[in-house]
Formats: structure tokens, C-alpha cells, sequence
């Protein structure tokens, strides 16, 4: 038989078998068991309803790690609505550029945040402005829970809805030009959440705590997975690391995920504070995801913080999740080794085909050397860019017809585990010669006085361009790094083939980032480069 694959059943799951058990800690100390906050969330769909909003409206949420982010999602999907989780580290100017490009009937904001969209009010087609805080929000803004309280939580009609449809829109970080909505349908997000609770392990006892952002790809999906499992989301309003770590062994946290950032931010208190014990009475696993992490940060999460670590590798496109290195019979636990395949982006999750494909969108070899771009194919991909065609077909056709072209390039080895050498536009041709700039970036994070480093190419009269590493001290002083730019060379050439060795180096305070941790590199190669007609050199 056939039943359609909506998102709405996850909530529906869980309040059918879990109703009285504890669904949302909320980050004001406020707890909801699943009954009740399927109460809030039928409550806001009412209110919205009321409001104008129907199927197929686009509902925006900007709003940190709260419950209010997690009501207002479930709120749209009850209506047919889609659903527009917006990055809250963006600008006015690029509020107003995803509220037009989405073309957003309704916001839910958090009260820190909602002075950016009132500053572009004017400009955008929005009709409905709600925020978490009315009182401490500027201009003519509902207050959240004011609205719950005063709609009839029968007071809407869920639409027949069908699993081919638009259900949600994640406009992709911008780490290259204007952002891109990425469209994804009932049937995309309910079978990501499947693949995504198989390989994450979830289950009903889990405690789940907020440190990804949930605007990011939906929390990576676990929005769906946590609440459909009938497990604890405990919820957060940023990455601070004595209360991560407070929190865990407060609430007995089981799973959170995070960049390698936000491990570094771990280790670090970790250190600082006499080691303190970093768990509650349940094991703890972590998820890792968007640049591969130092194998010294697989090792002190595994063996000092006695945690399981599992690196995942996606884009915004594709769901994320398309490969795990969690490859256990691959394994051993005894061995050092693992963290270097750990480190690896890993082999296709369930009902995902992942290649290694040449210019010709053939298969590269599995020898582990041979370098080509990631194609990907599953049921989780994207149904394509909000209102982009042309990006959308050359997003899946470019080498290999139907497939899904990552723009990462990377090795394959036996197993079909996948290893990214770099970004297609970021490699460094250095005479002739391919640089993988993470390698580079890898062998630096070994250096006790380097804490991040981002590689790009630089230009170069004798090479036509050269690796330069961009250094965040470990003292945090880019004026007093506690190493030289010469010691830094040399540790890289004793480390790795010279040619590969970086040959410049720039001392700074921080480094570019997205929300999600992943390193701006064009804000770097912009600077490099730009008195060039063009970002790549000749050589």
C-alpha cells in the first residue's frame, strides 16, 4: 500500500505514544511534555490561520535554539505552509533579500533578533510580525505566547496535503554569492529523518541538546528525528561552553552535534578547568559536521571526554546527510587508526548512491589518490533552488545527468569511503602540482601554537599561486602568536611533501565563519586577490 510521507506525522507520533512524557526543555527553564506542547503548536496554527496564512505561504522563523523555533515550525507544517528557518548571524540587507526571494507571508522572531527584520520592514512583502518578546521588540510586533493563550487550539483545518510538495526552504549559507533556497518536499524530509535516525542511533530515551543550530538544514533533520522517535529536545540560545558542558550532566544529555568549532571550544574548557567530568549518567555521542576535524580533536573527544564521535558529511542540498565515516566493521577501537578514517567523510548512507567522478562523470578509481567531484543521488536530495531553474539544472547535470554535483573534491578508497581534498575552486595549483589546502590546514592543527587555520591559494609571480595559511594563534594575540611565520613553514615542511609546504603566513584574531562554523575562505581569497582579474593563478 501507499501512504504519503508527510512531516506532520513525527509530531503526531509522538504525541500519540508519548503524550505525557517530557517533549522540549526549553531554554527559560520551562518544560513541556509532548501533550502540551502539541497543545501550543495546534494553538499558533490556529492563530496564524487566523491571520491569513494557508497552504503553501511561506513562514519564516528567526529565533535561536528555543522552543518558540520548534513551535512555529510544527505550526506551518499543521497548515500546509512552508516552513523558512532563517541563519539569525545574517544582516538587515539579507533579511530583505530571503524575505523577497521567498517572497515570506509571516515572521516568527526572537525578541534579540527581530530588530533586523524591523529595520527592512517596509521593504518586504511580510504582513505578519510575531516575536517571542513583544515588550522588548521595537515596532508593531504579536507577542508568541500572548497569541497561544488566546487562539482555539481547534480553530484550524488541517489541508489535505500530498508528499510531492514544498514543505520547507533553507536558503544555503552564502559562502558564495547571494543565498539559493533550497526546496525540500514532504518526501525529502520524512526519509532523511528515517536515514538520519538509523545512523545517528536515535531512539525515545535519548536527550537531545540544541548546540547545532536549528535553522541549519532544519537542525540537520533533527527537528523531525528527535520529536517522531518521542525523545527530549533541550533547547539553547547559543554555544556557551561552561553551560554545554553544565547542561549535559544536569539533563544526562545522550546526543548533540556540532562543528569541529564548537568541539574546539570543548577541549579548550575542557583543559582549562581541570578536566572535568563530561558526562551525565548516559553515554554520550556527538555528530560532527561540515570541514572533516583534526584527527587531535577525534582523540581528545574520544579518550578524554570518553565520548563516540561520528562525522557526517552534506550540504544544504542534500538534507544534509549522505555519507558517515562511522563505518564500525572498519574499525578498531584499540588502534589509533580510527581516527584517521573518522576523519574521513565515509561511505553512502542507506538508499543514497554517492561517486567519485571525472570531468566525463566517470568513476574515478578507488585508489584513494585519484581526485574528482562528488555526485550524489537519494531520496533525501533537493527538489531544486526556490525560483532557480538554470542553477537548479546545472546543479544536476553539469558531469553526470541527474546527480547531484557537490563542487567537493575528493578521493575514493576500496570500501567506497570518500576523503575530501578541497573545495573545486579552492584547490592550489602551484606549478603544475595539486594542493589540497586541508591537508595543509590538517598538519598545522598538530602545531601547539596554532588554535584554527584556514589555507588558500595566494597569488604568486614564480608559481602562478601558493598556499598561504591564515593563523589563530593559540595565544590569541595575532601580535604575540608565540611562534614565527618561518616556524611555521618549517613545521609544514617536515611534515609533508615541500612542494606542499605553506609559504605564507598571516597572523589574525579570527577567522571568517558562517553560523555553522564553516570557514568563509572566499572572504580570504577576496583579499588575496583582489587587484586580479580573476581568483586562480597561472603556473
Amino acid at each position: 500500500m501507499h501512504k504519503p510521507l508527510l512531516v506532520t506525522d513525527f509530531l503526531d507520533r509522538a504525541r500519540r505514544h508519548y503524550g505525557d512524557q517530557e517533549a522540549v526543555v526549553a531554554a527559560t527553564g520551562e518544560r513541556y511534555t509532548y501533550d502540551e506542547f502539541g497543545d501550543r503548536v495546534d494553538r499558533l496554527a490556529a492563530a496564524l490561520a487566523d491571520r491569513g496564512i494557508e497552504k503553501g505561504d511561506r513562514v519564516a522563523v528567526l529565533d535561536p535554539n528555543t522552543h518558540y523555533q520548534l513551535e512555529a515550525a510544527y505550526a506551518a507544517f499543521q497548515l500546509g505552509a512552508v516552513h523558512t528557518p532563517l541563519n539569525y548571524r545574517l544582516t538587515p540587507d539579507d533579511y530583505e533579500y530571503i524575505l523577497n526571494d521567498a517572497g515570506v507571508d509571516a515572521v516568527v522572531a526572537d525578541y534579540e533578533y527581530a530588530e533586523k527584520i524591523e529595520a527592512v520592514r517596509d521593504e518586504v512583502p511580510t504582513e505578519t510580525f510575531v516575536s517571542n518578546d513583544a515588550d522588548a521588540t521595537e515596532g508593531d510586533w504579536e507577542d508568541f505566547d500572548a497569541v497561544v493563550d488566546d487562539a482555539d487550539p481547534d480553530g484550524f483545518a488541517r489541508p489535505e496535503m500530498a508528499e510531492d510538495e514544498v514543505v520547507t526552504i533553507n536558503y544555503t549559507s552564502g559562502t558564495t554569492g547571494d543565498p539559493k533556497g533550497v526546496m525540500r518536499t514532504h518526501r525529502t524530509e520524512t526519509l532523511h529523518a528515517y536515514v538520519l535516525s538509523v545512523h545517528q542511533e536515535i531512539y525515545d530515551d535519548d536527550v537531545y541538546l540544541w548546540t547545532l543550530p536549528m535553522f541549519h538544514v532544519n537542525g540537520w533533520g533533527h527537528i523531525y528525528a528527535v520529536t517522531g522517535m518521542g525523545a527530549t529536545h533541550v533547547c539553547t540560545r547559543g554555544i556557551d561552553a561552561a553551560e554545554v558542558v553544565e547542561t549535559i550532566r544536569a539533563e544526562d544529555v545522550s546526543f548533540l552535534c556540532g562543528a569541529p568549532t564548537v568541539l574546539n571550544m570543548l577541549i579548550d574548557y575542557y583543559e582549562e578547568n581541570g578536566e572535568p567530568a563530561m558526562t551525565g549518567d548516559s553515554d554520550v555521542r556527538v555528530t560532527t559536521a561540515g570541514s572533516a576535524p583534526p584527527e587531535a580533536t577525534i582523540r581528545a573527544v574520544e579518550d578524554e571526554f570518553g565520548w563516540y564521535l561520528k562525522h557526517l558529511y552534506g550540504l544544504t542540498e542534500t538534507g544534509p546527510l549522505i555519507t558517515m565515516s562511522d563505518a564500525r566493521r572498519l574499525l578498531d577501537a584499540d588502534d589509533d587508526g580510527r581516527f584517521a578514517l573518522k576523519k574521513r567523510q565515509g561511505m553512502g548512507v542507506l538508499g543514497t548512491e554517492v561517486a567519485v567522478v571525472d570531468d566525463d562523470g566517470e568513476d574515478v578509481p578507488r585508489d584513494d589518490s585519484t581526485i574528482g567531484e562528488i555526485v550524489v543521488r537519494g531520496n533525501q536530495v533537493m527538489e531544486g533552488y526556490w525560483e532557480k531553474p538554470e542553477a537548479t539544472e546545472e546543479a544536476f547535470n553539469e558531469k553526470r545527468e541527474g546527480w547531484f554535483h557537490t563542487g567537493d573534491l575528493a578521493s575514493v578508497d576500496e570500501h567506497g569511503m570518500v576523503s575530501i581534498k578541497d573545495r573545486k575552486k579552492d584547490i592550489i595549483v602551484s606549478g603544475g602540482e595539486n594542493i589540497s589546502s586541508i591537508e595543509i590546514e590538517d598538519t598545522l592543527f598538530d602545531h601547539d601554537e596554532v588554535n584554527d587555520v584556514a589555507v588558500i591559494p595566494a597569488p604568486s609571480e614564480r608559481w602562478g599561486e601558493e598556499p598561504k595559511a591564515f593563523v589563530v594563534p593559540t595565544s590569541g594575540d595575532p601580535d604575540a602568536p608565540g611562534v614565527t611565520e618561518q616556524e611555521i613553514r618549517e613545521f609544514t615542511k617536515e611534515h609533508m611533501a615541500s612542494y606542499k609546504a605553506v609559504k605564507r603566513v598571516e597572523f589574525v584574531a579570527e577567522l571568517p565563519a558562517t553560523a555553522t562554523g564553516k570557514i568563509q575562505k572566499y572572504e580570504l581569497r577576496e583579499r588575496e586577490w583582489g587587484d586580479e582579474d580573476r581568483m586562480v593563478g597561472e603556473g
